[in-house]
Parts: structure tokens; C-alpha cells; sequence
């Protein structure tokens, strides 16, 4: 069930409802416990400032390697100005809408905890932006992955004192531009606010939990796709028994066999008798590579689950306990690590897809060679193959893990840290490719199914088939087949 909002506090927060935040375009909206919290938290913030000549790392210091740097009361606003501005050091390309959506919405959940010490203006105005659609332009390259995400999150802030661009109702422009048409005024930052705002793991999150709704759904038609392939090249289906998962039992494994048998059942190919024994490691194994990359899903997804659940940032207030506590939430490395893994993970399908399309235009089992009716005068599916293989090629090397390498920085104040940004953004180029070798096995099995006609496949294949077919017709003789593979493409994403 959905709501036009998501709830936002310290209550844990679900796979589901961040996929239905963005299928449904719901607001956020932080709950009376969430308001409470921050309220109570700035107030002992205040009163600890007032009372107390300590030093506090970020509230009354400067940052990193000046640390010990004492900020007087009356520069600690402008403290704040300084470190969004000098911390918004973006480039590349900008990140999509999407992830920003994200990135906005895991900060004022992280924020909502009362542990940041915010003010309770700072988490309405980036709720205020998240809801009318104010995005801000945020770049992909920046990021170390370890003081938090500085970078991005600078750059997501910069709209909150009147700086920066922002997308506004789809259009870019100043961020000042679309206060005013809003009427909205800049945030007066108080102490702690900047440090609050630009220390977390949002940039990695928000990533993360974009590639793990993708990847979710490429999982699912990875198994009804190799289904189609299955048919096509007509093999046998002793592989699926489950006696043979049974005794080794993985999950992902196991679930995979079942999924691929109930997409075949009713088959009239697969009824038929094989001339063959056995078939190529791509199709009898279906269920244990595909399987070992869901079980690896599963891991990522559980580590993301509390990572979005969790505050980030330093330092940590305690009202309750009287305490304000340096730590190093931040540091992504639980992040980077697993990125490394679902990106391995994920182009493993694409690695095993690329070679199911290998075998099916390779003129045996009956089909003809590149499933084209006269090849030699026609290429047919020649070189869908070749693109197939060159985007395998660029995964693996894609799948090189970020997260062994370590930069130091602030002057060897921050000595190790988790390239969990880099890990970010190249698990979904990643991702984003899969969903396309996908798309070129989907458009070859269902031409090779073709040519088994007029034998059938099963209910769930000829489904698909039938609604792919609306889609991208039959290759009767050559044509432009860039334009199918991007119809294929668009399939792949939204098929249900």
C-alpha cells in the first residue's frame, strides 16, 4: 500500500517504500517524533555553546587537518558559508534526477534522528525543495568517499544559502531564481549545520539504492529472458530438477531453478526429445550464476538497508546523554566494498546473457546461421552480438574494485578512505549496461523462437514474446537495428 508521502524518522525504512517513493513521485514529509527530536537537539546544542568553552570538532573548530583552529561565536555562521562554498568542488557529469531525489531524501532521514543538531528551518527548507521539485545540480566526480560525501553534498546544500543551480519543474537555472519565485529567503546556518549537511554517505546511498531497484528488476527479466533463450535453442531441461539444487541449496540457486521451470512449464518445446545430452555451461547453468548474483543482491541490499537507516555524519549528538561525540560514521567503506560487489555481481549476467546470444546465432540447433532466413546476402544478427560483447568487455574492466585504493588527503588528516563515490557511480554505468546486453539476448531469442514455429513455448514465454513483438517485429532481412535495440531497451526496463 502507498501513501502520497513517505514518512521520514527513526523508524526503519524499507526497500519498498524508496521504490514506491519514485514509481509513485510521492512527497517526504518528517513525522512529529522527527520534529521533536531535531528541536530538542538544537536546543542542547545552543545551551552547550553558551555554557561551555570546550572545543567541538566542526561546531566551534575548523575542519580536518584545522581542527584545532577555535572559531569565535561571532564568525561561526559565516564558518558554515565558508565550508559549503570551498567544499563545492563538483565535476563530470551531473547526477541523475533520480539519485538526486534520492540524495535529498536519505539526508533529511538522516537528519531526522535528532542526533545532527540542525535546525529545524534547514530540514523544512530541503523538504520544501524535495517537494516542489526544486532538484539541485550536483556532480558526479568529487567525492573520496570518507569525510562523507563533501563534494555532492556541497553542492545539494548550496541552494539552501541562495547558491548553486537547481533544477526547478524540469527547468535549470540559479538556485536564487527559483527562491524567489517561490518566496523563499536563504537559511541563516547556525553552528554545526554546514558539517551536518555536507558529512554523510547520501552521494553513496542514494546510488546504491538506485542500482539495487534497477538491479531488481534486471534479476527478474534475466530469468524470463534466459527462459526465451532456453526454448530457442531448444534445450534440456534436466539442469532445472530440483534434486540437483536441493543438494546444494544455495538460495539464489535454488530460487532460479524454480523461477525458470515455472517460465517453462507447459512448454511444448521443451517437451520434445533433445538430440542432445547435455547443452553449454551458458544455459545448464543458469541457475547457479544467476542465482550466486541474486544471493549477492540480497548481501548489498542488507547492508544499504541500514546504512539508509542509520545517522552519518560527525559529530554525533547525544542530548539525552549529555555528549557530543567525534566518531567517523562517514567513511563509506561498508559502502564501497559492497558497490565493488553488486557491480562484479551484476556483470556476471551480462557475461553469461552475451555468450547465450553467442550460441544462438551460431547456425546450430536447427537455427539458421545469425538467425537471419538468407545469410550472406543479409548479416541478421551478426553484429548485435559484436555491441553485446564490447559492453561485456567494458563491465569487466568497469568491475576493477574502487574500494582497494586509498588517497590521502587534509594534509594526511584523512589518511585512509573508501573511493566509495568512484565505486558508485561505475556499479551503475555497470548496471546500465546489463540492461542492454539484456535487451540485444531478449530481441535474438525471440527471433531464433520464431524459427521454431509452429511449436510453441509456454504460457509465460509466449507472453512476453507476444508484448516484446508489439514492440520490435520479426527481422525478416536486414534493417537498422540500432532502432530495435533501443525499443528493446525501453522493453526490458518496463515490462512487468
Amino acid at each position: 500500500m502507498s501513501y502520497n508521502y513517505l514518512p521520514l524518522d527513526r523508524k526503519w525504512l524499507h526497500f519498498e517504500q524508496v521504490k514506491h517513493l519514485l514509481d509513485f513521485d510521492q512527497q517526504v514529509s518528517i513525522t512529529f517524533d522527527a520534529h521533536e527530536r531535531i528541536l530538542q537537539c538544537r536546543a542542547y546544542l545552543d545551551q552547550k555553546m553558551q555554557v561551555s568553552d570546550a572545543l567541538y570538532y566542526g561546531i566551534n573548530t575548523g575542519f580536518g587537518f584545522l581542527q584545532n583552529v577555535q572559531i569565535g561565536h561571532d564568525q561561526i555562521e559565516q564558518l558554515q558559508y565558508n565550508l559549503i562554498q570551498s567544499h563545492a568542488c563538483g565535476l563530470g557529469e551531473e547526477v541523475p534526477r533520480d539519485i538526486v531525489k534520492l540524495m535529498l531524501m536519505l539526508k533529511i532521514k538522516s537528519l531526522s534522528y535528532g542526533h545532527s543538531g540542525v535546525q529545524i528551518e534547514t530540514v523544512k527548507r530541503l523538504m520544501n525543495m524535495y517537494n516542489s521539485d526544486v532538484l539541485p545540480v550536483i556532480y558526479t566526480q568529487g567525492s573520496l568517499g570518507a569525510s562523507g560525501d563533501l563534494s555532492p553534498l556541497s553542492h545539494l546544500s548550496l541552494p539552501l544559502i541562495g547558491m548553486g543551480e537547481v533544477y526547478f519543474k524540469g527547468v535549470k537555472m540559479p538556485a536564487r531564481q527559483a527562491m524567489d519565485e517561490l518566496g523563499w529567503q536563504p537559511i541563516a546556518l547556525q553552528s554545526k549545520e554546514g558539517l551536518a549537511l555536507i558529512n554523510g554517505t547520501q552521494f553513496m546511498s542514494a546510488y546504491g539504492m538506485y542500482c539495487l531497484k534497477k538491479s531488481e528488476q534486471l534479476l527478474k527479466m534475466a530469468d524470463l529472458i534466459a527462459a526465451v533463450s532456453y526454448d530457442a535453442f531448444d534445450c534440456v531441461s534436466d539442469p532445472l530438477h530440483p534434486l540437483v539444487h536441493a543438494i546444494r541449496a544455495h538460495k539464489g540457486q535454488v530460487h532460479t531453478a524454480a523461477a525458470m521451470l515455472a517460465h517453462l512449464k507447459g512448454s511444448e518445446i521443451g517437451a520434445r526429445r533433445k538430440q542432445q545430452v547435455q547443452d553449454p555451461y551458458s544455459f545448464r547453468c543458469i541457475p547457479q550464476v544467476h542465482g550466486a548474483t541474486k544471493d549477492s543482491f540480497a548481501h548489498v541490499l542488507d547492508v544499504f538497508m541500514t546504512e539508509i537507516n542509520a545517522v552519518t555524519d560527525n559529530p554525533n549528538v547525544f542530548p539525552d546523554e549529555d555528549l557530543i561525540i567525534g566518531g567517523g560514521n562517514f567513511h563509506g567503506q561498508p559502502l564501497a566494498l559492497n558497490l565493488d560487489f553488486l557491480g562484479i555481481a551484476m556483470s556476471e549476467i551480462a557475461n553469461i546473457s552475451e555468450r547465450r546470444i553467442y550460441q544462438l546465432i551460431s547456425g546450430q540447433r536447427d537455427l539458421p546461421l545469425f538467425l537471419v532466413k538468407n545469410p550472406g546476402l543479409h548479416s541478421g544478427f551478426m553484429i548485435p552480438q559484436y555491441t553485446a560483447a564490447g559492453i561485456v568487455s567494458e563491465n569487466k574492466q568497469l568491475s576493477t574494485p574502487a574500494s582497494v585504493d586509498s588517497i590521502s588527503s587534509s594534509n594526511n588528516q584523512e589518511d585512509h578512505v573508501s573511493m566509495g563515490a568512484n565505486a558508485a557511480t561505475k556499479c551503475l554505468r555497470i548496471v546500465n549496461n546489463v540492461e542492454k546486453v539484456l535487451a540485444i539476448e531478449l530481441m535474438s531469442a525471440a527471433q531464433a523462437l520464431d524459427f521454431r514455429r509452429p511449436l510453441k513455448s509456454s504460457p509465460v514465454v509466449e507472453k512476453l514474446v507476444g508484448e516484446f513483438r508489439k514492440e520490435v517485429s520479426f527481422n525478416e532481412e536486414d534493417r537498422v537495428l540500432h532502432n530495435d535495440m533501443v525499443q528493446a531497451i525501453r522493453f526490458v526496463q518496463q515490462y512487468q
